[in-house]
């Protein structure tokens, strides 16, 4: 049965129960029933007194590069307030912004330590001139930290770039800056030979491309800066094709070699700048004799002993040939 069918059965049914459904009843009652929620909000609204909790998220400003707290930092402060029904639905809905901490200007003193009034009047400045603080907590935050050592590491790249058919990376990929400072203590930083970044994938790149690159993190080490550019130099390529012939070298006098097939296609990728530049004299296949005379199967492997620098992702088939010795003919 196809859904034209289902829905000429069933639409009998639908309208007989709707012509039949109580909708001044149901009506009235959903009225009443946003009336009583209107009534509450305002009674609340009214009400003093009224018991609440707000979570601020905490922020910490201006910390020296070469430190590290010597604690984990909270990123909340929970706050138990007191005020009236309007005030706290305000709190309750509105955005909460950062409580910044100011680790620089607090520490300044010797001080290692936000509490008391200092840290009260910091809370009280997200809050309502008529909100009652009951309590917070953490009571008080820890900022003593230690001194690090530092070092400057090279930036590597640590994933995946691939380019549509029409375009290659033109060069190697390159950073700025091109290095970062760590900072840790000794141990932790003679473990580290350069400043990898995380692992990432561009996929699909279509032209030179400048991305920002987070630096993966290290245990116990603190990167300054923790992001860096990755510029990704890219050119349009174009495919071309020669045919090139298969030759050995250091062959014993009086001996020679066959090569079946005798060339070989070798296809690469080029810009087009370089395109009418590259001829196949450029590229030689030139096999050495004393690497592949005692091969059992009669074949060797094709490489090539010459190409041009500008051609990228060059193939060669077939992959392999069969050879034959001969003896040469004396004249």
């Amino acid at each position: 049965m196809d859904g034209k069918a289902i829905l000429e059965k069933w639409k009998p049914k639908a309208e007989a129960f709707f012509s039949t459904f109580p909708w001044k009843n149901t009506l009235f009652f959903l009225f009443f029933l946003l009336l009583a929620f209107i009534f509450w909000l305002m009674l609340f609204f009214q009400k003093e007194n009224v018991e609440g909790t707000y979570r601020l998220p905490l922020k910490y400003i201006h910390i020296p590069d070469d430190v590290v707290f010597d604690n984990p930092l909270p990123e909340y402060v929970e706050v138990s307030i007191t005020d009236n029904g309007a005030a706290i639905f305000r709190l309750d809905i509105s955005k909460k912004d950062s409580l910044e901490i100011n680790v620089a200007e607090l520490t300044e003193g010797g001080n290692n330590s936000l509490q008391g009034d200092q840290y009260r009047q910091l809370i009280r400045s997200r809050l309502f001139s008529s909100t009652n603080i009951r309590g917070y907590y953490p009571m008080s935050i820890n900022l003593s930290t230690s001194k690090l050592q530092r070092r400057e590491l090279k930036v590597a790249f640590d994933g995946e770039i691939t380019t549509n058919r029409a375009n290659l990376i033109a060069d190697s990929v390159t950073f700025l800056p091109e290095s970062v400072t760590a900072y840790g203590s000794r141990q932790s930083l003679d473990k580290l030979e350069k400043a990898y970044t995380e692992y990432t994938i561009f996929k699909n790149l279509k032209a030179t491309s400048q991305l920002p690159i987070a630096i993966n993190r290290a245990e116990g080490v603190k990167f300054v800066p923790d992001q860096v550019d990755i510029f990704i130099p890219i050119k349009e390529y174009t495919e071309r094709t020669f045919e090139i012939p298969v030759t050995a070298v250091r062959l014993p006098g009086g001996l020679d070699v066959k090569f079946f097939p005798s060339r070989a296609s070798v296809s690469f990728s080029v810009t087009l700048e370089e395109y009418r530049k590259i001829s196949p004299e450029d590229f030689e296949i030139e096999l050495d004799y004393r690497q592949f005379h005692q091969n059992e199967d009669g074949r060797v492997e094709l490489e090539l002993s010459k190409s041009p620098v500008a051609a990228q992702n060059i193939r060669i088939s077939p992959s392999s040939v069969e050879f034959l010795f001969e003896n040469k003919k004396s004249e």
